[in-house]
């Protein structure tokens, strides 16, 4: 399917994208060759086969929440760039 300089000056303005003369050919070109390889898969038999949202079987690999003692506030605060009567001290963000 050959797609026609409106209709890329079209699919650009939904995009919102700014295009000029020499890319309205070129991407007229490009999505030309990604619709001719989509009518190509479409003649594919999928008969047969199961709709699946991943080609991967995916699991989550989650630890036990155990817990843990934590550390002491001189151990926190050792890495602190500034810190105040046992605080991290931010710079102020509102006025």
């Amino acid at each position: 399917m050959r797609l026609s300089r409106e209709e890329v000056q079209h699919i650009a303005l939904l995009a919102r994208l700014g295009v000029d003369e020499a890319d309205l050919q070129k991407f007229s070109e490009q999505l030309s060759n990604i619709l001719e390889n989509f009518e190509i898969l479409q003649k594919v038999d999928t008969t047969g086969v199961p709709p699946t949202s991943h080609p991967v079987a995916l699991s989550n690999v989650i630890r036990d929440d155990e817990a843990a003692p934590s550390l002491l506030p001189g151990e926190v605060l050792a890495n602190a760039p500034r810190e105040e009567d046992g605080c991290f001290r931010v710079r102020a963000v509102l006025e």
